[in-house]
């Protein structure tokens, strides 16, 4: 009988910011991941590569055995880095076992819980006018909730004058929407919490889905604080890598965990999140202004996963220069939305077909991205 392994592996930095994971096995199945983490694809793919000194030789269906060694293993570990390329090993060994099997990947996760998920679209703007013609887009394209920025940089102490021009933005944003559709406000870890508690019971009479990330990760200890201010749900994540990072800001109370399935440990470890989650009474969200993979992975997540409320995608967002998230698939059916939904998934493993040419191609073109460096009026450093 013949023994199938990991023949090769392979990482492909891609516009506008992302990194596809390739592993084939001696039988030529291939299994594709996103290890994409904005502004270090040339890192990730650094650790991807010495992760691949282990893997190639052994058994593709291992994937939990192969998590615990890439996470547990070595002395030093950890952190966004290695968390992200673990996440994309993660993901395309879940690809290939699924196409092995011929189910999709959420069949593997227990079945499917529902038959479709809620998205939205991430809108810009920065006056309330550009606010409502953002907004106006996506609903044509039949979406039923949005998420914007609350603000551009904001200072240490945020004047009256700002602080008034965050709640004329989402007063714009709930109008054209109305009542029956929502709007979440991302408040992107700008804010200092004093200014966070002073904004979000202005926005309360709005009824935001949720206020995002209102502090950055680092000063999760202070996030308490921020839930007790307001009865908008509090949202945070996106910069939490494992379930011992989750803990604490669930047992401050947030009502939303958004784990990023290319930056948490992919589809392995944010499953766990959800779980720990589900005990703290708190959905998930998961982040993904990412590339096709990463959303397909999200979505096969949300199929089995019982405490999901909604998920973020970027197909079409004014951000993604020089590609878009349907540019690298070639069946774009699949992740097409219907009535502000995406459909539960059915083919093999993640459910999309990538167009490995396309991939190529645009590697061989790939320029480094990051992202913008803010400084305050007085010329130090803004957050972004």
């Amino acid at each position: 009988m013949t023994v199938i392994t990991i023949a090769r592996i392979e990482s492909f930095p891609v516009a506008p910011r992302w990194l596809f994971v390739r592993i084939e096995t001696t039988d030529g199945l291939v299994g594709w991941g996103e290890a994409s983490l904005e502004g270090y694809a040339d890192v990730v793919r650094a650790a991807v590569d010495q992760f691949a000194d282990y893997l190639v030789g052994r058994d593709p269906g291992l994937i939990e055995d192969h998590w615990q060694v890439l996470t547990k293993s070595q002395f030093y570990r950890g952190g966004p880095v290695l968390a992200s390329a673990v996440a994309g090993v993660d993901q395309a060994l879940w690809d290939l076992k699924g196409k092995r099997l011929g189910v999709p990947v959420h069949d593997l996760l227990g079945g499917a819980v529902r038959d479709r998920v809620r998205a939205y679209g991430w809108v810009g703007g920065d006056d309330p006018a550009e606010v409502a013609d953002h907004i106006s887009a996506q609903l044509e394209v039949g979406l039923t909730a949005v998420k914007m920025n609350a603000s551009g940089r904001m200072g240490r102490g945020a004047s009256a004058a700002e602080i008034a021009g965050v709640v004329a933005r989402v007063e714009s944003a709930r109008e054209v929407l109305g009542p029956e559709r929502d709007v979440a406000v991302d408040l992107h870890g700008r804010f200092t919490l004093a200014t966070a508690r002073r904004l979000a019971p202005l926005l309360e009479p709005l009824h935001p889905l949720f206020i995002e990330e209102p502090v950055v990760p680092e000063n999760s200890h202070v996030i308490g604080r921020m839930v007790e201010a307001t009865t908008a749900p509090i949202a945070t994540g996106e910069r939490l890598y494992s379930r011992q990072e989750f803990l604490p800001v669930l047992q401050a109370g947030i009502a939303i965990a958004q784990p990023d399935l290319s930056h948490a440990g992919g589809i392995s470890e944010v499953r766990r999140i959800a779980a720990l989650a589900e005990t703290f009474d708190a959905v998930i969200a998961p982040h993904c202004p990412l590339g096709p993979l990463a959303l397909a992975s999200c979505l096969q997540v949300a199929f089995a996963t019982p405490n999901y409320l909604i998920q973020e995608q970027s197909i079409g967002i004014h951000y993604n220069q020089g590609a878009e998230v349907l540019d690298y698939v070639l069946d774009t059916q699949p992740l097409k939305f219907v009535a502000g939904n995406f459909e539960r998934l059915t083919g093999p493993g993640l459910g999309i077909e990538i167009d490995e040419s396309a991939v190529r191609q645009a590697a061989s073109r790939w320029t480094r991205w990051q992202n913008p460096i803010w400084r305050h009026a007085d010329g130090s450093v803004a957050e972004w």
